[in-house]
């Protein structure tokens, strides 16, 4: 295992967590839609306790994400963590919303409600995606930061990378095409959540409503996102050559794929698969399995273009302030020792999915229903 290659095997790992991330973004889907797909109150709950039984993984997810860039890529960590605190605070506090949401509207001395929770969960399932979609937008078309390593002598200040304004990350919502990214992940993130409703809960209604609402969303995600992927195709990407220049490249995102023939495949099944769910689920009343088609197919899409915008000599972070200060994974990886013994822990990741899957299955052995909102005790 040389450097070169762990660098490559962690930005793929990483890619991985975000690919699985935007996956388990339907809990949020869901939530922003709770007062639009429950007609009455069974209904309403019966969306809630489908989503708040899986809400730890997401919110998981993204802890664990965070933890593998801080390790792994840590002047990405510094530089977008630290300088973009603004953008990362309300992602936090959008799923900090969230988890007081769950526990805490259906408690004795609630005299707020269990509405006023809910509404909470709607801000969490629309803030949370678009902010996250922002987020990962930059990293096609750059943020506004400086870094100078040399600050690391400088006793008095010493600090490598710091936000070019006063925004703190805030100015990406600006940029009108990292909002288009953003509103492709949150109309996916509904999309994954109608599919996940109709797979989860047992009510012929509520069904029936989810896939008059799956077309509109359906339509709206692949606007946006179509948009904003032909759009990355055809413009000038960041590149680096072999001594770390940073320089434009034409096309660069579509040269990727063409050179990493490979990816540019996985991508297209992904594509595909995620076409068949929509397809089938809108066809077939009767179908409810089009989460793992569509849920597959997103985490190999999401995967592919992380993956195009970090490999092939590619700057994962751009820097629009100054050039020289982008972020590739050659320039703001750990150490070799560092990455090394990552690599050996990283080897108990199947057992860790293993055991994801088993959860997953135990909790969703029985499906949700009416009968259950009103004669368990174990409901949010």
């Amino acid at each position: 295992m040389t450097y070169e290659f762990l660098q490559q095997y962690w930005w793929f790992l990483v890619s991985l967590l975000g690919a699985l991330l935007v996956f388990l973004m339907f809990v949020q889907g869901a939530n922003s839609m709770i007062f639009s797909l429950g007609s009455d109150e069974a209904e309403r709950k019966m969306v809630v306790n489908s989503t708040g039984r899986k809400w730890e993984f997401t919110f998981t997810t993204l802890v664990t994400f965070g933890g593998a860039f801080f390790a792994s890529f840590p002047l990405f960590y510094s530089t977008s963590f630290g300088g973009a605190y603004w953008l990362w605070m309300l992602i936090l506090f959008s799923f900090v919303l969230q988890a007081i949401s769950y526990e805490f509207q259906n408690k004795l001395g609630n005299i707020f409600g269990p509405n006023l929770f809910r509404w909470f969960l709607v801000i969490n399932g629309i803030v949370g995606p678009l902010l996250l979609g922002g987020a990962v937008a930059t990293f096609f078309n750059g943020s506004n930061f400086v870094i100078d390593k040399g600050n690391i002598i400088n006793f008095s200040q010493p600090i490598i990378s710091k936000w070019a304004n006063s925004s703190h990350g805030l100015d990406a919502l600006l940029d009108p095409w990292t909002l288009v990214f953003a509103f492709a992940v949150f109309f996916l993130a509904r999309v994954l959540g109608i599919f996940y409703i109709i797979n989860n809960v047992n009510d012929v209604s509520l069904r029936s409503r989810c896939r008059k609402r799956l077309v509109s969303n359906a339509g709206l995600f692949l606007l946006f996102f179509l948009t904003f992927l032909v759009r990355t195709l055809i413009k000038d990407g960041f590149a680096y050559d072999d001594t770390g220049k940073i320089f434009m490249e034409p096309m660069k995102y579509l040269h990727n794929f063409l050179s990493m023939w490979y990816v540019l495949i996985v991508l297209l099944v992904g594509v595909v698969l995620l076409l068949y769910a929509l397809w089938r689920t809108i066809r077939d009343t009767n179908y409810i399995h089009g989460i793992w088609f569509a849920g597959i197919g997103v985490v190999l899409v999401v995967l592919c273009l992380l993956l195009c915008a970090g490999w092939n000599h590619t700057a994962y972070y751009p820097s629009n302030a100054d050039l020289q200060s982008s972020l590739t994974i050659a320039n703001s990886c750990s150490s070799e020792f560092t990455l090394r013994t990552m690599t050996y822990v990283s080897f108990l990741i199947p057992f860790v999915l293993a055991y994801i899957v088993y959860a997953w299955r135990a909790i969703d052995k029985k499906k949700i229903d009416r009968e259950e909102m009103t004669a368990s005790d174990h409901v949010y």
